[in-house]
């Protein structure tokens, strides 16, 4: 059976992310290599990939090269790092480009944007709001702190996670919303080490 998967940021190729992100990694050559790896490793042929913004870095060739190796039917949430237009050849490597998407994931709904959106559609009724661009930064503490002012106020789970690669719960890997849940909850990773 088929399953989605949700990454944000990837940023494949993007040399200055390195240290941004302070990345694992000392080359964009080792981290492209590792990511397609890792996405490989979870995502089958028949799988979901919801991209979420910030795939590539510079030229269409590097965007060719990356998305002929990735496992999934690919649907990209257009970031502020995304060509507006891109030419058929890597066109076709997407089963739809979108600015925003509202997706069902076994009975869960869920809204898709680069950007966070603090009062997402229906966060008070179980909704779930997955987003990226903000990275591990300010902006990024802002959202978990709204997330959980959201929760004490009004006595209701904030079901909005950061989706980046970079996160813990991520850790450059394509994920399900379950693992996302799962290993967010867990301080980064199953076993509970960030």
């Amino acid at each position: 059976m088929s399953k989605n998967f949700y990454i944000s940021d990837t940023h494949f190729g993007h040399k200055n992310i390195l240290r941004y992100d302070n990345r694992p990694f000392f080359t964009t050559t080792e981290m492209d290599k590792e990511m397609i790896a890792r996405w490989n490793s979870a995502v089958q042929p028949d799988d979901t990939v919801y991209i979420l913004g910030d795939f590539c870095w510079k030229g269409e060739d590097r965007w060719f090269d990356i998305l002929e190796h990735l496992n999934g039917r690919k649907v990209l949430i257009r970031g502020n790092h995304d060509p507006d237009k891109m030419s058929d050849r890597v066109a076709k490597h997407f089963a739809e480009v979108a600015d925003y998407k509202e997706v069902d994931d076994a009975g869960r709904k869920i809204v898709l944007c680069h950007y966070p959106i603090p009062c997402f559609k229906n966060h008070f009724y179980g909704w779930y709001h997955l987003y990226g661009h903000v990275h591990v930064s300010f902006e990024a503490n802002m959202m978990e702190s709204d997330k959980y002012l959201m929760r004490d106020l009004y006595d209701k789970q904030c079901n909005m996670y950061n989706v980046g690669c970079m996160m813990p719960w991520m850790d450059y890997t394509p994920r399900t919303l379950d693992e996302i849940i799962e290993r967010y909850s867990a301080g980064g990773n199953p076993d509970g080490k960030v």
